[in-house]
């Protein structure tokens, strides 16, 4: 799946001299949190979000310090601060730190940007262009509609079994004392972890496979420095 299988292509913008009242107006209007700005020759020069609006003067929000700590920052990071806070057009507040994809960039990448910068959306371009536009929405809504299409089950115990082996041999984290056992689509977990988080992951791991219809936890926890055994509540003791 790629940026222009989530991308939404009716992409709203704004211009750099529009006012911050416009840019907030259009974001209320069309129900989003960003919008893209872009030239009178339709390239694009920043992006205007909600998280510039948290910091205003007309608000009383804007950021304070103490004397010594601006003395340290320095008038530079200052002016360019009040610059932001009070500031009427959008080319006064917009972020012109840019990260963008192109149509062709993989879901895995543009999941990997957003979180990595800490950004919610990501213009797509074509030819400096803006075409369109990934939010953080659009991958969730891809997310759900993969999810609708699950595989069919798998038609024997011994090949739930099989793809539960196959999927352990993947994740580097799991124990290689992990026992499996299938009885009519049920799966029984044996064996020891060394960190209670394994214990969900190996759960989360069966439940995934095609055809599981329940697991069962028998998986004994060990302290790792003294070697102290916790059995999980209720469960039988494997012999």
């Amino acid at each position: 799946m790629k940026a222009k299988d989530l991308m939404t292509r009716r992409v709203v913008s704004v211009g750099p001299d529009a006012t911050l009242l416009e840019a907030a107006r259009l974001m209320q209007q069309h129900g989003i949190s960003g919008l893209p700005v872009v030239d009178a020759k339709g390239a694009l020069v920043g992006v205007v979000s909600e998280g510039d609006f948290l910091r205003r003067g007309e608000a009383g929000t804007e950021r304070r310090r103490p004397g010594w700590l601006e003395f340290i920052i320095g008038p530079g990071k200052l002016a360019a601060e009040y610059a932001h806070a009070h500031g009427r057009h959008v080319s006064e507040v917009m972020s012109t730190k840019l990260h963008t994809i192109e149509e062709e960039t993989p879901i895995e990448d543009i999941v990997q940007m957003m979180e990595r910068f800490k950004i919610k959306r990501l213009p797509v371009l074509r030819d400096d262009r803006v075409v369109g536009i990934v939010t953080r929405a659009n991958v969730m809504r891809a997310v759900v509609g993969i999810a609708r299409y699950a595989p069919p089950p798998l038609a024997s115990d011994t090949a739930i079994h099989d793809a539960v082996l196959a999927e352990l041999d993947k994740c580097g984290w799991a124990p290689l004392s992990v026992g499996v056992d299938v009885h009519e689509g049920v799966v029984d977990l044996w064996g020891c972890i060394l960190d209670e988080r394994q214990r969900e992951a190996l759960k989360v791991l069966a439940e995934n496979v095609p055809g599981v219809k329940g697991v069962k936890d028998h998986m004994a926890w060990v302290e790792p420095m003294s070697g102290f055994v916790l059995e999980p509540p209720g469960a039988p003791v494997a012999v």
